[in-house]
């Protein structure tokens, strides 16, 4: 796997060092706050696990699965795999996501939580692309900013592959062109 790797963006190291910064920011902004995230599955599982294991506060933790992407691309439809939601009324919600990109996912589903009675809706996503976005939406906290370069790792999947890998990294074209089974 690691020779379908053009260059690594963020070494593990980099990462979780950034997640303690991010801890502290939403645990001093939540504290004493009824708390319920939100991750999007299954690229934020990763992400998900390494910063709430940072956050020292009672919350509880939902999953949401959807999808929008097919191969590098974004479908521009997001698909929610659930009917419901779980209650989250008169309580705080962060949703944490892998990736900000074209900005379908998080308004989709910030739409459809806004509706939920959520005291409060923030976003959290460990990448943001620097590209202009196909819906206007952006995020509360960010752990990176990344050019627009297909990333893999840490979550982040290119047709159900890579998400074990420890870091982030852009995948290389030949990877691209086999349909992203390792070599």
């Amino acid at each position: 796997m690691l020779e379908d790797i053009e260059k690594v963006l963020f070494h593990e190291s980099t990462i979780l060092s950034r997640l303690d910064e991010l801890a502290h920011e939403i645990t001093t902004d939540y504290r004493g706050k009824d708390l319920t995230v939100i991750a999007i599955l299954n690229g934020s599982f990763v992400f998900m696990a390494d910063l709430l294991r940072r956050v020292p506060l009672p919350l509880q933790v939902e999953c949401l699965s959807v999808s929008s992407y097919h191969g590098t691309r974004t479908t521009g439809q997001v698909n929610f795999r659930q009917t419901t939601l779980a209650d989250f009324r008169n309580r705080h919600v962060l949703l944490l996501d892998d990736i900000l990109d074209s900005g379908h996912t998080l308004h989709a589903i910030g739409t459809r939580l806004s509706e939920g009675g959520a005291l409060s809706l923030r976003t959290c996503v460990l990448l943001r692309k620097r590209v202009e976005r196909e819906r206007e939406v952006d995020a509360d906290y960010v752990a990176f900013d990344i050019p627009n370069e297909f990333v893999v790792g840490y979550g982040l999947d290119y047709n159900e592959n890579y998400r074990n890998l420890p870091f982030v990294g852009v995948l290389n074209e030949a990877a691209i062109q086999r349909g992203a089974k390792p070599a």
